[in-house]
């Protein structure tokens, strides 16, 4: 019995977008955690939405791709809104958040392409 009969899973990459959503929501809470700044409240949306969209992704649910979707804006905004105040200041964030917003393109077109699979 291999891992993807165990998950109930039959496509490995909606398994792997809902694990990078996850990864995001556990991340958002984590720097807020670490930071205990009040003023982040778009980051703590950001990580209730990866976790609502990874466990719809996971359970196949139709309304996954529009939440796909505003992360995919929300997303994109945050990281190019990042990318411009923290340019050149500090390098492994620059990276890190070039390599988030490739992430989140990536996802969200891959799930859009397969649109069809998240319907029973």
């Amino acid at each position: 019995m291999g891992f993807e009969s165990k998950l109930k899973t039959e496509n490995i990459g909606l398994l792997l977008a809902s694990i990078f959503y996850v990864i995001t929501g556990i991340v958002s809470f984590g720097v807020l955690a670490i930071t205990s700044e009040y003023r982040l409240i778009h980051i703590a949306l950001i990580g209730i939405i990866s976790l609502v969209t990874s466990y719809g992704l996971f359970r196949r649910r139709r309304w996954a791709l529009w939440s796909v979707f505003v992360l995919f804006f929300m997303n994109t905004a945050f990281t190019l809104s990042m990318l411009y105040y923290t340019m050149g200041g500090d390098i492994l964030i620059d990276t890190i958040m070039i390599l988030y917003l490739a992430l989140t393109w990536v996802a969200t077109i891959y799930l859009a392409a397969r649109r069809k699979k998240l319907e029973f």
